[in-house]
This record gives structure tokens, sequence and C-alpha cells, in this order.
């Protein structure tokens, strides 16, 4: 989407953070971006394939524009956090490549609809009804953002890389020494604080 003002604005907050989550996955195993990184199972292409739902979800189905294909993970009947991870015979293209499709559904109903355009959530409680579509953009940019600082968190888990960008990384300048000296300062000074704040108070 082309153009200037505040549509255009919000739709360029979303696509940077879309490909950002997307190339979490680049250069990874079929192991590594399926792995539970979390004791709540975090994984990286889970989160995409989550993502895509909320796209159809709130920029599809809350404005009467629904995907014309079957999401096998959406829907009242289906079993709990099974958008949250991608079975075996789910690849990493077909999840990639339904994130991508929702992106295009998503972008024609921005594209066809003014920031006042009034949709409904109903799975939210009806005094949060109805909304607007740039409340709806917000909350899907927020949503996808926050699903891309977990992203970021467990692909420096798996093998170190960091940033929003591959040749763009946003991290302070260092090697991995200095990296090293960074987290042991850190270490140290939550390692003198914690002793700090567990020394009994003297009573006078």
């Amino acid at each position: 989407m082309s153009g200037t003002g505040p549509k255009a604005d919000l739709h360029h907050y979303l696509q940077d953070t879309r490909e950002t989550l997307l190339w979490k996955l680049d250069g990874l195993s079929e192991y590594d971006i399926r792995r539970p990184m979390t004791p709540t199972g975090t994984n990286l292409l889970g989160l995409v394939k989550h993502v895509a739902g909320v796209e159809l979800g709130y920029l599809g189905y809350v404005f009467g524009r629904p995907f014309d294909e079957p999401v096998p993970w959406i829907g009242p009947d289906v079993a709990p956090n099974s958008d949250m991870w991608a079975s075996a015979d789910q690849s990493r293209e077909y999840i990639v490549e339904m994130y991508r499709r929702a992106w295009a559904h998503s972008d024609a109903t921005i594209e066809a609809l003014d920031l006042d355009a009034v949709g409904r959530v109903v799975w939210w409680p009806e005094q949060d009804n109805p909304v607007t579509l740039h409340r709806v953009l917000v909350h899907v940019i927020a949503e996808t953002d926050r699903h891309a600082g977990h992203a970021d968190v467990v692909r420096e888990l798996i093998d170190g890389a960091v940033g929003r960008r591959k040749d763009s990384d946003e991290m302070a300048p260092g090697d991995g020494a200095w990296w090293q000296d960074y987290h042991n300062q850190l270490e140290y000074v939550a390692q003198q604080v914690d002793r700090e704040h567990a020394r009994p108070v003297a009573v006078e």
C-alpha cells in the first residue's frame, strides 16, 4: 500500500513488524523453528501461525470480510493452543504462505475501508464493541509487534541472531567479547543489589 496519511503510516508499521517476524525463521532447521523454547512452549513457527490467524480474524471477520479458504486452527471447536504450534503435517512453507495470504487479505480490507469504518469483535465483551478500523489496526500492530519481540528472544536463544533485520540489527556495536563483558557486568550488578537487599536491617 502506498500513499501518505494516518492509514498509510499504520500499514507501514504493520508491514515492518510482519517482515521482522518472518525473518526470524531464516536459516534455521525444521527442529529449531518448531522446538519449544519456554516452559509455555513458545516457538518460532507457532508465533507466525498464531499471527496469521490474528490478521484473518481482526482484519477479516470483524469487518464482514471472511477469508475464502478453511483455516484449521480457527474456530470454536479447535483444541486449546492449536494456533501456537505447527503440527507435523503443517510445513514451514504452508504456514509462511498462509501468513502472506493473510497479509494480502488484510491489506485489501485496509485499502477498501476508511479508518472510521465500523466492525464488531464477537469474541470481545459487548461493552468493547463496536470497533473502528483504526482501533483494530492499532490492536493488530501491537499484537504482531509483541510476538515479534517474543520471536527475537527465542531466536537469540537458538543461535544468537538478534534485531529487526538481518542487515540492521539495531544493537549496540560490539564483538562477542564485548557482549560477554556486558552480560557479566549486568550479572554482577544484579547479584550485588540482591545481596544488599538481603542484608538484615539493623534495629536501633
